[in-house]
């Protein structure tokens, strides 16, 4: 039994099946036994290790604005990572590369489902071996001669801008270009036309950038002690550059205005660089690209962030296509956000040597997998001005190297599970708890409410509207479920604590997404997704209050899909007409609240037995008698992977699929007349069950709930927050309106609420909170098998709309609760 994991967002504190031992490798660094000159405290972390395989020199990286630290802390001060064993190896990076340190990295090593305690103190770091090197190095005292560098001698720079006249072997560059490695590989990437990126095999298990190309320019590729180059990069883009797919070949990076290269960090445990691709001329677009490239101590991965000025298409990532190699794909049956990856494995290497190279990538992004005359090529959907990947070379002389094929899809396995299936965090730091653990009132619980809505009018709810980018998804803002959630809970807010700021992303959100007509921009109602309802109910109390005709016209358009909605035989809703015959949780929640609320304002209540029906059909489908909780989908057909081939149903009890029911149960009765006690008792009844076997599975430390409800403990699992607000809300709003006894279930919301502070909250220096531990998401089908592991696979986000919205729905019923 591991102690609780909290996971802070994967997205910005970690980087992304079980398989055998791969190839031995070096032992780990030893933890450094120096321990912290002061005991000023600043933060506790607990990492989780939700693998049964050993991780060692996992990277972990920590905003310092999630310890509560403030840049000119970060700049002048120096904060360490302890364990009861001494002190981690450590080092402050500039993690966006805007030329501050702002995040403390932490290399921490764990066998197969550790949990380890660190404290996060003000002290001295230890002084580290280097691991990782990024250095890129010019001629100086020679002189051009057309477009070749003569005489003169290297020297590293920070930053450099070839001049015009430079290209390929030109000889100014210390081997072509940028370099980067770690203690296992070293990868150059060529500054010119070609956009190559190469490798040089490493025998020594050390940084060996600096001596390449000192004694001559090209004698790297010869063998030499440290090692050799050992690709052949030709025509193709290398181990893993990218270039436009054109539709039958690769077009490097060629066509531009020139490249700076910048070295961000040359450190023990993390190097960077970027590099700025200006003015690329690319299928009828001009735009410029930044690649930021970085490496951990102990991996062979590089990894290479995309930023593109515009949104580009059939972006291409490729591996050069050479004889007597084997074609090696990892799973595309899994979750678009499930790594994979496109690999090669044989005698590839310039020396005769086996060499494995791959690129790895969210299995979503890919369009497809293609080859031309030089490259096998992964072609990417983009869809914002991001992407995010990972390239590596394995060469068989390595210190400790991978030397068949076996092993080195293995070690591909582990990889992939290592990005995929991030480390569970758990952060407690000294500012945050100096405001959580204030006394629990009415004017807390809605000063909690506030403090979130206000950081999300700067993240992203500003961004709620048509025209608007969701930053969360890297898309533009669309007609969604999530959109409606958060705008509805700054509704919630705004009638209970008024604020034009408020008032003002409703307006906007609702007047900018329907058009004069009633025409919803971005809605298509031929698909039948009963989630593409749920935003809905903003615009029924938009139009409540501004009796605005386009607001009708936009609802009845809304209300005209469920009319013609495909049902299940016992007449639930289809979640979506591409899921047939499936009632899922979730679909409850995003669409009777707005059938019922659109039924009590136009139909004089007509739908209403409807609504309950649909409630009556999900108990009798997906609550398990035994535990009391529900789980996440039912298929009637009993065809699909993840359904029991008895029952139908999927196979776990996902905390969020069940806080949708809870939602919905409370706020479908606010369209119930109260007098109609028929058609409300069995949603009173569900309530109250409901509430009791929640009760039952609240974590007794913390007050909130697991990911999956009835596996405390199980490795991987972690405390979440978005299925714990809705708990928070549902129970506050029962009490509210008198569907549950206030006496047997305030203690229960109270510990729940002060669990949410207390488990996910954190505070910044500049007054702004977070939400932390989050799925981002979780579905049933197109790769999605409803195993334990895929609910565990799934990414943990922070300040996603799905948490946000709950949160501040639940504090304002926490404000009303406890007025009294």
């Amino acid at each position: 039994m591991f102690k609780r994991p909290l996971l802070i967002s994967s997205l910005t504190l970690s980087f992304l099946a079980a398989c055998s031992k791969p190839a031995p490798a070096p032992e780990p660094t030893e933890q450094q036994s120096v321990q912290p000159t002061t005991a000023s405290s600043v933060a506790t972390l607990s990492i989780h290790n939700p693998s049964d395989f050993l991780r060692s020199q996992e990277p972990i990286y920590i905003p310092a604005a999630d310890l509560g630290l403030a840049a000119t802390e970060v700049q002048n001060s120096a904060f360490i990572a302890t364990s009861t064993k001494g002190q981690l190896p450590s080092q402050w990076i500039d993690r966006n590369a805007d030329g501050q340190k702002d995040t403390l990295l932490i290399s921490s090593t764990l066998s197969a489902g550790e949990t380890l305690e660190l404290q996060i103190t003000a002290g001295t770091a230890a002084e580290l071996p280097k691991q990782t090197q990024a250095e890129i190095s010019q001629k100086t005292g020679g002189q051009w001669q057309d477009k070749k560098y003569v005489g003169g001698h290297f020297e590293n720079v920070s930053s450099l801008t070839p001049p015009a006249q430079y290209t390929d072997h030109s000889e100014f560059i210390r081997y072509e270009g940028p370099g980067i490695e770690s203690d296992k590989v070293a990868y150059r990437i060529y500054l010119d036309w070609r956009n190559g990126f190469d490798i040089f095999g490493n025998k020594t298990g050390k940084p060996v950038l600096d001596q390449i190309g000192q004694d001559g320019y090209s004698s790297y590729h010869e063998m030499l002690p440290w090692g050799t180059d050992v690709l052949k990069v030709g025509k193709a883009v290398g181990a893993g550059g990218f270039g436009y797919w054109d539709g039958s070949k690769v077009e490097r990076v060629s066509k531009l205005d020139g490249h700076t290269a910048t070295i961000i960090e040359n450190g023990p445990l993390y190097s960077a660089l970027t590099i700025d691709y200006k003015n690329w001329q690319i299928a009828g677009k001009t735009l410029d690209v930044k690649a930021h490239l970085s490496m951990t101590a102990g991996s062979r991965l590089l990894q290479n962030r995309l930023t593109l000025s515009q949104p580009l298409d059939n972006l291409a990532l490729g591996i050069v296509k050479l004889p007597d190699t084997q074609l090696l794909t990892g799973t595309l049956e899994s979750s678009g956000h499930t790594y994979t990856y496109l690999a090669t494995y044989g005698k590839q290497s310039l020396d005769g040597a086996n060499l494995g190279m791959a690129i790895l990538f969210k299995r979503g992004k890919l369009e497809k997998l293609t080859t031309d005359e030089h490259n096998h090529v992964a072609v990417m959907n983009v869809s914002g001005q991001h992407l995010d990947y990972y390239l590596l070379g394995a060469w068989q002389h390595e210190l400790n190297g991978i030397t068949n094929e076996q092993q080195f899809v293995e070690y591909l396995q582990q990889e992939v599970e290592r990005l995929t299936l991030t480390p569970r965090l758990r952060l407690k730091t000294e500012l945050t708890k100096a405001q959580t653990s204030q006394a629990l009132t009415s004017e807390r619980a809605l000063y909690w409410s506030q403090q979130l809505a206000n950081s999300e009018l700067n993240r992203q709810a500003g961004q709620y509207y048509w025209g608007g980018w969701d930053t969360e998804r890297d898309r533009p803002v669309a007609f969604e479920y999530t959109t409606g959630l958060l705008i509805q809970a700054f509704d919630d807010l705004d009638k209970y604590a008024a604020n034009p700021a408020y008032q003002a992303v409703i307006d906007k959100m609702a007047d900018s997404f329907v058009a004069t007509d009633g025409t919803i921009h971005s809605y298509d109602a031929s698909k039948f997704n009963i989630d593409s309802i749920n935003s809905g109910n903003l615009l029924l109390r938009v139009f409540e209050q501004t009796k605005e005709p386009k607001y009708q016209l936009a609802v009845q358009k809304l209300r005209d899909q469920l009319k013609h909605h495909p049902k299940t035989s016992n007449g639930a809703f289809w979640h979506k007409q591409i899921y047939p015959n499936q009632l899922w949780l979730d679909g409850v929640y995003m669409g009777m609240p707005f059938l019922a609320y659109y039924s009590s304002l136009f139909e004089q209540g007509a739908s209403l037995e409807q609504v309950v029906h649909e409630f009556v059909v999900t108990r009798e489908q997906l609550r398990d008698d035994k535990t009391g909780l529900y789980f996440h989908a039912w298929d009637e057909s009993k065809q699909m992977d993840w359904a029991d081939k008895t029952t139908g149903r999927s196979a776990y009890f996902w905390g969020r699929a069940i806080g949708w029911l809870g939602m919905a149960l409370v706020d479908v009765l606010d369209y119930i007349p109260a007098d109609n006690t028929e058609l409300r008792q069995p949603l009173l009844n569900m309530i109250t069950e409901l509430a009791a076997d929640l009760a039952r599975y609240q974590d007794p430390e913390t007050g909130v709930w697991y990911q999956i409800m009835d596996k405390a403990g199980e490795r991987g699992n972690y405390l979440e927050s978005s299925g714990s607000s809705m708990f928070v809300y549902f129970y506050a709003k029962a009490i509210n309106k008198g569907y549950l006894p206030k006496q047997q279930y305030l203690d229960i919301s109270k510990k729940a609420w002060q669990g949410l502070l207390n488990e996910f909250v954190l505070v910044h220096p500049d007054g702004s909170i977070s939400l932390t531990t989050m799925v981002q998401v979780a579905g049933l089908g197109a790769g999605r098998d409803g195993s334990y592991h895929y609910y565990m696979s799934e990414p943990i986000y922070r300040n996603d709309s799905k948490g946000t919205g709950p949160f501040i729905m639940a504090g304002v019923q926490m404000a009303q609760l406890l007025k009294d």
